[in-house]
């Protein structure tokens, strides 16, 4: 086998160490360009939010006050509402479970208050 010259050698250590130079060189400009763009993109971002601030149009009198009764009418009926979502709420989710405790409970004479109450739910929803 023949020898490397040890000029060679030297020429592609030299050529490999420019070569990592220029990489570290070529990411340190492209870590500024990225932070330039970030930059800009902040600023334009932040112009645009203010222009959207800017066009969003006043709320007329007459929505106002139709927006103050829907809200009073809802705050009046909230507890009616809350009951009527919960008893929503059971009768899609429990009332088959109910079921299967009713026909649990059909022989016993003595019957626990949760048990009393599931059959007088079951009676109220049938």
């Amino acid at each position: 086998m023949a020898a490397i010259p040890k000029s060679f050698v030297s020429s592609v250590a030299v050529f490999h160490a420019g070569k990592r130079r220029r990489t570290i060189i070529a990411g340190a400009e492209a870590a500024e360009s990225a932070n330039e763009t970030r930059r800009r993109v902040m600023v334009l971002s932040s112009v645009a939010l203010a222009s959207s601030a800017a066009a969003i149009p006043e709320v007329s009198d007459s929505r106002k006050a139709l927006l103050e009764q829907y809200l009073k009418r809802s705050k009046e009926n909230k507890a009616k509402n809350d009951k009527e979502r919960l008893d929503d709420y059971y009768k899609r989710n429990y009332k088959d479970y109910f079921e299967f405790i009713e026909g649990s409970v059909q022989g016993k004479t003595e019957l626990s208050e949760a048990e009393k109450g599931i059959l007088d739910w079951l009676k109220a929803n049938k």
